[in-house]
């Protein structure tokens, strides 16, 4: 379900402030044509949290007759700090939604058994199977192997996406001994090829909507065991990974998008500021 490369999409807004929904369609439509296995809608690359609620519908909309239209996977990114709230947002999904990414509470630190409760309680409620999103460097909140083998033995827990900020003992212990029917996803772009490597089933990278078709390649090269052309690939997106994430993300990214005429605007939403001209010159 979750193998391959699934692409955080942007929110492009127009010289107004609008969302831009023709905008959003096209992109979308464009990195599934050029190899994506599918998109998530309302993660942090999308600007989920400097969103009103009609627009957050309309993003959702959007993404979701694109990969109906190309039969893709859509995942709805959700945040809140309660399970209550969580949970009534969850089963307020729209028709389209396939799988949400559920980032683990912020700012509360719960605790792991905390942890394990709130998403136990979710994958009761969640009417899609669930992805964790696990980002201790934002949510302040560590969650170990254990706890993520133990919340996988839930029928309605898919997968966690990884973003440690590395490779740490507990990637590897996952990633070496997966559970069945658990799929890690890599969520640090910068390394994507080191985790597939390792047995990852893919990644949410937002540096995918570049060169969509290679980082498909990518995956696809690792899980056939062609190590020299995997290798070689890594390396050269590493490099286009490290450049767009120089500034917050997804700041740098939309200017590359808006230079080469993808999006109207390279805008983002307060309190993020556009990237300088120097790190887009880079990324492009």
């Amino acid at each position: 379900m979750l193998r391959g490369i699934h692409v955080p999409l942007v929110t492009p807004f127009t010289p107004e402030g609008e969302v831009a929904a023709d905008a959003v369609g096209k992109l979308a439509r464009q990195v599934l044509d050029d190899g994506a296995a599918g998109l998530v809608a309302l993660g942090t690359t999308g600007e989920a949290a400097a969103l009103d609620q009609e627009e957050r519908a309309l993003v959702i909309e959007t993404c979701a007759r694109a990969c109906a239209e190309r039969g893709a996977l859509l995942t709805v990114g959700m945040s809140a700090s309660d399970t209550r709230t969580t949970a009534r947002a969850l089963r307020a999904l729209p028709e389209g939604a396939g799988a949400a990414l559920v980032t683990v509470p912020s700012f509360l630190r719960p605790g792991e058994r905390g942890v394990e409760a709130h998403f136990t309680a979710l994958a009761e409620e969640t009417p899609v199977p669930l992805v964790i999103y696990h980002i201790p460097y934002r949510t302040g909140q560590q969650v170990g192997a254990a706890t993520l083998r133990r919340l996988a033995a839930h029928p309605m827990v898919a997968g966690v996406k990884y973003a440690t900020g590395g490779l740490d003992q507990d990637a590897l212990d996952l990633l070496g001994d997966p559970p069945p029917g658990f799929e890690v996803l890599c969520g640090d772009d910068l390394y994507v090829s080191p985790m597939l490597a390792l047995g990852a089933a893919g990644g949410i990278l937002a540096s995918a909507h570049l060169r969509t078709r290679e980082f498909a390649d990518l995956a696809d090269a690792w899980h056939a065991g062609d190590v020299p052309r995997a290798r070689a690939l890594g390396h050269r997106l590493a490099a286009l990974s490290a450049a767009l994430f120089a500034e917050p993300n997804p700041t740098v990214l939309k200017g590359v998008l808006h230079a080469r005429g993808l999006i109207p605007t390279p805008d983002v939403r307060l309190p993020l500021l556009p990237a300088s001209p120097a790190s887009v010159a880079a990324a492009l």
